[in-house]
């Protein structure tokens, strides 16, 4: 009896505590050491023959590696999904959830400007760019034109130095993102790997992260803050975008905060504020409607309903992503690894390119993840 009563007492404590960690988590399905697989596609309401043909449409890609989450669970993975490779410009959507806990303790004030911080670069900012932000930094409405110290952005197209004022002018400036990582560091008293490791990587249970292997890069003549390239797993992307999925939350423990997780990927600068003008012209035409928040990109297309309402994504050169579809409970992870180099062309005339897939090779694919889901049921 005395045994019996025991076993039903823990029984009764462990059914406590699992009612209490999902009401914590608002019932939803987290990772543990390894992501959970759906038992069938349509058991997660998906068409097996929709992903198949999804399957067969990155073959013919340069996509070296795929997920897709639903609901918390893997409904379709391709390649290698544990290879760490080039985040690109991804990172910078990384380094905006790092933020949010040092912005919430008040170590960052996003309101500081460069003049206060004392930041500065080789010959030096003019006097209108030292009243830039961290905020307009974390947006790139800075107004500072000078060279970055690696390429990969808009500034070829930049207006003259001095000519707009902060805060009033969007350009996708690699200047404003690596500045930003010199003044997290600054403020913080932190390396950014570490803080990725010790405020993300562990509290997510990242499977594959390797602290060795992320190392800043630029031409330090040119600009004296560099880029701070990241290398992760495709898994190990999805655990990000799922933690941006729940807000922040992770089985029930806050590891961004709620408001800060929400802000980033709000919309501060609408498509039509695009700049250069081409680069909204290219989206009209290609119905890749994004517009920008704080180092994300946000859905912003007319009215904003349907599969894609709330949708924000990270994006990189390549076709890095980390796109996060809130009304369908989604999370979509996209690599390609740039140093997996691949042969083209006829026998007699080959070259070696890097795997490179185009935002609307992405995008294609996008849809077609959306029309496995829910095919002409969509919201």
């Amino acid at each position: 009896m005395r045994a019996g009563g025991t076993a039903r007492r823990a029984t009764g404590i462990a059914l406590a505590l699992a009612l209490l960690c999902a009401a914590q988590t608002g019932g939803a399905v987290y990772p543990g050491r390894d992501w959970e697989r759906v038992r069938t596609p349509e058991s997660a309401g998906f068409s097996r023959a929709r992903l198949e043909a999804l399957r067969a449409y990155l073959r013919a890609l340069d996509t070296t590696a795929m997920m897709v989450v639903a609901g918390g669970r893997v409904v379709f993975e391709y390649g290698d999904i544990a290879r760490l490779s080039y985040l690109a410009s991804v990172r910078k959507s990384v380094l905006a959830m790092l933020y949010g806990n040092y912005v919430a303790s008040g170590k960052i004030r996003l309101d500081m400007t460069l003049r206060e911080l004392g930041l500065t670069d080789h010959q030096g900012l003019l006097p209108i760019e030292q009243g830039a932000t961290i905020e307009h930094l974390l947006t790139a409405r800075s107004g500072i034109y000078h060279p970055a110290s690696n390429p990969g952005d808009s500034t070829a197209m930049a207006p003259p130095r001095g000519s707009q004022k902060p805060g009033t002018y969007f350009l996708y400036n690699n200047w404003d993102f690596n500045a930003a990582g010199t003044i997290f560091e600054m403020l913080t008293g932190r390396d950014i790997y570490d803080a990725l490791e010790t405020d993300l990587a562990r509290p997510i249970g990242m499977q594959d992260f390797d602290r060795s292997k992320q190392k800043k890069a630029g031409d330090l003549k040119r600009s004296m803050h560099p880029a701070y390239h990241m290398w992760l797993s495709t898994r190990d992307m999805a655990r990000l975008g799922y933690l941006m999925l729940r807000e922040g939350n992770w089985a029930g423990r806050q590891v961004i905060p709620r408001e800060w997780a929400r802000k980033i990927v709000s919309l501060v600068t609408p498509l039509r504020e695009l700049n250069p003008v081409v680069q909204r012209e290219t989206a009209y035409g290609t119905g890749q409607l994004w517009g920008y928040g704080y180092m994300w990109w946000v859905w912003d297309a007319p009215g904003r309903r349907g599969p894609m309402a709330g949708a924000y994504t990270g994006m990189g050169a390549y076709g890095q992503y980390i796109t996060v579809l809130p009304a369908l409970d989604l999370v979509v992870v996209h690599k390609t690894d740039p140093q997996q180099p691949r042969t083209v062309g006829a026998p007699d005339a080959e070259h070696v390119r890097p795997r490179s897939v185009t935002g609307t090779e992405y995008f294609t694919a996008l849809q077609m993840v959306i029309a496995a889901h829910c095919g002409d049921r969509c919201p």
